[in-house]
């Protein structure tokens, strides 16, 4: 696979697979056994991807509320253990998300709970040093400002790496860079064929020279029907290659700059083969041209 990268001299660059992988829907329910999980992570590395991505607030069931925290950390540090591939990949996870009870999501961007949450992630992860560490969503109650004066405490403690924002419009991304410098690397933020109102992010990224890692990125394409009438120009595109439309719309996201990097999320090993395999797509200007307006 084509690699991209992420990181700068101050911090370190790192390679990556052009194509990451979305944890979240990681769990051990009776319809993903362990066994199904690792052959997805499996296929995923022997496709050349080696971006994962987590979040402290990702676990399984909105029943279980405050206990699923920190959840699919646990899961997937196990799985990464027990495959023997920790050094093949780069892990990345984020804070600021709480779980509370009757499955609702709260917001917690107080100094004190980011510190206290990247403790409690390199607890979980049996790591030294978080090798991407974002903060999951601005909140209303605590400035933005004084939230990267936290993350720039936390860069410069040494427990992460690199930072990362996540749903961060472009204002934010341009303070947060002011704040943090070399230490901000990334911004995740939703993108895909129905959603594409982050395109000036991406371009801020790609000015910034800051890795964007689109979340959902195949939102929309999962329903037939929503497909054809919806995303007809990918439909056709994808009947014309021969291949799904979910892989004509990475190579889409791909092409929208040098610094995209989608993270699909998948539970398992065909999915994320199939999504893999977009790296390979280079689409010509006339279907980009037709992608782009449809």
């Amino acid at each position: 696979m084509q690699t991209r990268e992420i990181g700068n001299d101050t911090v370190g660059r790192v390679q990556v697979g052009a194509i990451g992988l979305g944890l979240m829907t990681f769990d051990q329910s009776g319809t993903q056994p362990r066994e199904q999980l690792l052959d997805t992570m499996r296929a995923a590395l022997d496709a050349g991807v080696t971006l994962f991505d987590t979040a402290d607030a990702y676990g399984p069931g909105d029943e279980l509320g405050a206990d699923a925290q920190g959840a699919n950390e646990r899961l997937v540090a196990d799985l990464l253990d027990e495959l023997g591939v920790r050094d093949q990949v780069l892990l990345a996870t984020k804070g600021g998300h709480v779980r509370a009870g009757g499955g609702a999501w709260a917001l917690d961007s107080s100094a004190g709970h980011l510190r206290s949450a990247v403790d409690a992630s390199l607890e979980r992860l049996g790591v030294e040093q978080i090798a991407l560490w974002q903060h999951h969503r601005p909140d209303p109650e605590v400035p933005y400002e004084d939230v990267m004066g936290t993350l720039k405490e936390i860069a410069e403690s040494g427990k992460v790496a690199r930072v990362g924002l996540s749903n961060a419009d472009p204002a934010q991304i341009r303070l947060a860079h002011s704040v943090l410098g070399d230490a901000l690397v990334s911004v995740q933020n939703q993108f895909s064929p129905a959603f594409r109102s982050s395109q000036p992010e991406i371009d801020v990224c790609e000015e910034l020279r800051l890795a964007f890692l689109p979340w959902s990125p195949l939102g929309g394409l999962s329903d037939a029907k929503e497909l054809a009438e919806k995303h007809p120009a990918f439909a056709r595109v994808a009947q014309d290659r021969g291949v799904s439309a979910q892989q004509v719309a990475l190579a889409w996201e791909l092409a929208q700059s040098p610094v995209v990097i989608p993270i699909p999320g998948a539970k398992r090993p065909q999915s994320i083969t199939d999504s893999a395999a977009a790296a390979d797509i280079d689409l010509t200007p006339d279907e980009l041209a037709a992608l782009d307006a449809s």
